[in-house]
């Protein structure tokens, strides 16, 4: 065969590659596997946080009746965005007890991907979206902690994260959650931001700038990049690259469960936003943590507000008494689209989607961690099933 010959096959062989992995995921059997998703943070049908489940979901052929896929804009329980600033509420909330029950009977697994809810400001307004507004619907509610009590009590599968316990919802019903679940939100919350210059980064919140230079003495002397620190009683304090970090984004690091059984790598960036807990270490397991890369004036500043230097990313009770996940990062929130979700083995060719930018780091995140962790979960679901 001539070197030209072999160059056409080998063309051809990679023109019609993408044809067989959409072939090979065609022909993957479906498992039907039934989540029940809730997300009170849709402001378009793009469903931005819920994106990273669905694609898992969809690539591992879990499908919510033995025929039938899930769809992004439809099978969730949450905040529904429509046309002309309509929007339908479509939520737990409308579930008696009973009809509570039948649904943790139904389901194999439970997913609060986002309870932040929507403010006036995004979706009447849509201006100013980085400033505080009135609430149109969200929080975690009384009937979403009912239904976590019966999937508990059903030894079903729960998977948490943020934000699903810090603002807006009540004390009563965190702490009602954190009794159910034995942990505890320290009430900080924190965000890395690729730069902390006001005049440069528009995607800095009005209210953290305020809050900020109100509590030292009206200034903001900030350039570079960086981690926010914001508590539940608005407390704020800055880490800056260089300054407090010697490197600006926080890592999260995985022991040895993690890494064997969920497929994790032992470290990874993740520049978004985190909350920061304290479980009860006799009824949970830490997989994962994050890491700061702090310099000696960062520890300082840490211990001045009293927050650890390190702490959980993911914490786990997986019993024959029930099955809990709860993840500390927006985890289920990134930039991705479903395409890429129709075709078997692309997890081989995930470099091609994601390069240095900070945009890419959390496409980056998605690929290397939220994939396969979710589809590692699932799947151990899907097998218990059987």
């Amino acid at each position: 065969m001539t070197r030209r010959k072999i160059f056409v096959l080998v063309l051809a062989a990679i023109l019609l590659l993408p044809l067989w992995m959409w072939l090979a995921w065609l022909s993957t059997p479906k498992t039907k596997l039934v989540v029940a998703i809730v997300d009170k943070t849709v402001l378009d049908r793009s469903a931005q946080e819920h994106i990273s489940l669905n694609w898992v979901l969809n690539n591992n052929r879990f499908t919510k009746t033995s025929a039938l896929d899930y769809q992004i804009d439809h099978d969730y329980f949450g905040f529904f965005p429509s046309d002309s600033e309509k929007y339908r509420i479509k939520g737990l909330e409308r579930f008696s007890s009973e009809q509570l029950k039948q649904l943790s009977t139904d389901a194999d697994a439970a997913y609060f991907t986002d309870t932040y809810g929507i403010y006036r400001n995004e979706w009447f307004r849509k201006v100013n979206i980085n400033e505080r507004s009135p609430i149109l619907y969200g929080g975690m509610s009384a009937q979403d902690i009912e239904f976590l009590r019966d999937m508990k009590a059903a030894h079903k599968l729960v998977i948490t994260e943020f934000n699903s316990i810090g603002s807006p919802t009540t004390a009563d019903i965190r702490n009602k959650f954190e009794q159910l679940f034995s942990m505890h939100w320290t009430g900080w919350t924190a965000r890395y931001f690729d730069n902390l210059d006001t005049a440069i980064n528009r995607e800095l919140p009005g209210w953290l700038i305020r809050n900020y230079k109100d509590q030292h003495e009206h200034k903001w002397p900030f350039h570079k990049a960086g981690v926010a620190f914001v508590s539940n009683l608005d407390q704020v304090f800055i880490l800056e690259d260089s300054t407090h970090l010697v490197d600006p984004v926080p890592h999260i690091i995985t022991a040895a469960y993690g890494q064997k059984n969920l497929s994790l790598p032992e470290s990874i960036k993740y520049p978004y936003w985190f909350d920061i807990i304290s479980p009860d270490l006799s009824k949970n397991h830490v997989v994962s943590r994050f890491g700061l890369k702090l310099k000696p004036s960062g520890l300082e500043e840490l211990k001045k507000y009293n927050v650890p230097a390190t702490f959980p990313a993911i914490i786990m009770h997986n019993d024959k008494d029930y099955q809990f996940y709860y993840f500390s990062g927006d985890f289920c929130d990134n930039p991705i689209g479903l395409g890429t979700s129709y075709f078997k083995g692309i997890g081989f060719f995930k470099g091609l989607f994601y390069n240095g930018s900070n945009r890419a780091e959390r496409q980056s995140f998605f690929w290397n961690f939220y994939r396969p962790l979710v589809a590692n979960i699932l799947e151990q679901k899907a097998q218990d099933k059987k």
